[in-house]
């Protein structure tokens, strides 16, 4: 895009409008400020990690002889390309996390995302599909190394922690490097429970907090099992695979796993005890795994009762699903007021970052006034993630998407290896969950993507209108993006615009008098003073960013009234108008 930005947004500006200056923000809206949240959490970005693959910082629990004649340790997939996946555990541990706190903090972060840390089985599961290197939901062969195959939710799985390091521990530590950590957290099931030839010890079995089995599925197909006539069936449900042309694939069982019944109060005890348990333990958030497969009234509930003792605690959860509409219902007050990571976003960065869409592809996904969401300023962002191919980007592309990631509305989710390209484009069983290692974390800084990712994600940790603000956009058309993020909240007033450049040439953006007001701007990198009068025309490189900001609230006349309506239809959902 070669045209000047005063050009792009002209549709955006009220005709009449001719004048430019500053409006103090408190006095643009109804008196209660300007910003898009008040979420706390929001403040942190979120490094996101399968705990087993990341590092093995403490070989004695890697249970290497576990299993027996159906083996956990090292269980390679191979692929026709050479690059293999891997089903079995491969030694990450908390240790390994916690010893490498400092290189994810000094990436920009300020929390952590692992898996589930509660029991698995202990051997490799023999019932359900073989895995292949291109299969998905196919789980003969493999293990519990990626933590959701839970069998004890009370207990702590033995991969994980190490002599002097319990999960206590664990968060003392990472709160002590600056970091907080987000549990990943299963309400809809247990461990695959069927399909195998014999029973195998866990596989479909739960046991409470002193050790004693309280459910258990006995090998049985769901259909088969009699939860009035046997306590131990009670657990589950016995509706079995539904698939889609019978209704919906959320009505039953996914894959071969125990589908916890969320109508019987046992299951609703059971879990919220260990949940609870945990966040004592020093979980300071939740991200919520398969939500979309339990009831919202079991989601209400469990969240009623969580921040019932803990107030306000943060909880995002997974509706693998890209139709706004239909995750969004997971966020309204009604169904528990659960945030959830941005599908649709997701679907449109891939389209921006590792295809040949422009940014007005994402403006869609962005919903900023009166849409589906309760507050789009809180869902989880993110490009990829454990369950879908990694993205296919090139290492512009990745500079690209996170430029836009830790400037536009959300809080940052980055899954790991991803600051250097690992396994860029790889699938679940084939490479897209790899043991990343200490030697890569060692030399991660040598990537240009680390680089250029730190540098924008620190920004945004030292940035609060980059975390919080209105988002308050001016052009997403081509290579080129443009907007404001404005934070006008209590003590704390601070403006920040921002210029995306993802094409190779250099971009020269000029806005004028309407789009930005006059006054002494600095450049956010750096510091360097920038004088803004009667407009102003700005460089941008090839696949770089520019932020200027002010530590007042300062918007253009003719920007006035676009802000006011931002401020006002920033909430959406039910009743939205």
């Amino acid at each position: 895009m070669t045209r000047a930005l005063t050009v792009a947004v002209a549709a955006l500006l009220c005709a009449g409008c001719s004048s430019a200056g500053a409006v103090r923000a408190g006095q643009a809206a109804d008196g209660d400020g300007l910003y898009g949240t008040r979420e706390p959490f929001a403040a942190h970005a979120v490094y996101f990690v399968v705990t087993d693959r990341f590092v093995n910082g403490d070989t004695s629990n890697d249970q290497r002889d576990q299993g027996g004649a159906h083996r956990t340790f090292d269980i390679p997939v191979r692929c026709p390309d050479g690059i293999d996946g891997n089903i079995g555990y491969l030694g990450g541990d908390f240790r390994g996390v916690l010893d490498n706190a400092g290189y994810i903090r000094d990436m920009g972060f300020g929390a952590v995302w692992i898996t589930p840390i509660v029991a698995n089985p202990d051997e490799a599961f023999t019932g359900g599909d073989p895995v292949a290197c291109g299969s998905s939901l196919t789980d003969r062969g493999k293990t519990g190394y990626h933590g959701y195959w839970g069998t004890n939710f009370y207990k702590v799985d033995e991969h994980l922690p190490s002599a002097d390091l319990d999960f206590r521990g664990f968060t003392d530590g990472m709160r002590a490097a600056g970091l907080k950590t987000v549990l990943d957290i299963v309400g809809n099931h247990g461990a695959p429970s069927w399909t195998m030839p014999e029973p195998q010890p866990g596989f479909g079995q739960i046991f409470d907090a002193d050790g004693k089995l309280i459910a258990d599925h006995q090998n049985l197909p769901p259909q088969q099992l009699d939860p009035k006539g046997n306590p131990l069936h009670a657990f589950y449900n016995a509706t079995g695979v539904v698939d889609a042309k019978d209704g919906s694939i959320f009505d039953g069982n996914l894959a071969q796993l125990s589908d916890f019944d969320a109508a019987n109060p046992a299951v609703f005890e059971y879990l919220a005890g260990a949940y609870e348990q945990w966040i004592g333990q020093g979980a300071d958030a939740f991200r919520i795994d398969t939500i979309a497969w339990m009831p919202h009234a079991f989601w209400k509930r469990f969240a009623d009762r969580i921040r019932g003792q803990h107030p306000s605690f943060f909880m995002f959860g997974e509706a693998f699903d890209y139709n706004a509409d239909k995750i969004a219902e997971h966020t309204w007050a009604r169904n528990g007021g659960v945030s959830v990571l941005d599908f649709p976003m997701k679907q449109a960065m891939d389209a921006v970052f590792a295809g040949d869409a422009g940014f007005e592809r994402l403006a869609p996904a962005l919903h900023l006034e009166r849409g589906p969401y309760a507050n789009p300023y809180d869902l989880a962002t993110f490009y990829d993630n454990h369950d879908m191919p990694r993205m296919a980007a090139s290492d512009t592309g990745f500079i690209d998407a996170h430029h836009w990631l830790f400037t536009a509305r959300g809080i940052p989710v980055v899954y790991y290896g991803s600051e250097t390209g690992f396994m860029r484009g790889r699938g679940e069983h084939a490479g897209n969950r790899g043991y990343y290692g200490q030697a890569r974390v060692d030399a991660g800084a040598q990537s240009p993507i680390h680089a250029a990712l730190t540098r924008i994600a620190t920004l945004r940790r030292d940035t609060p209108a980059l975390q919080r603000g209105l988002q308050l956009v001016l052009d997403l058309e081509g290579d080129h993006a443009a907007f404001y993020r404005v934070l006008d909240d209590g003590d704390t007033q601070q403006t920040a615009l921002v210029l995306l450049n993802k094409g190779d040439a250099p971009w020269r953006a000029t806005l004028d008098a309407a789009q930005i007001a006059d006054g002494d701007w600095r450049d956010a990198f750096g510091g360097v003073p920038v004088a803004v009068e009667e407009g102003v025309s700005l460089d941008v490189p090839g696949h770089g960013v520019r932020v200027l900001l002010r530590d007042d609230v300062a918007v253009s006349a003719a920007l006035r009234e676009r802000l006011q309506g931002l401020m006002a239809g920033r909430l959406g959902g039910p009743g939205a108008k």
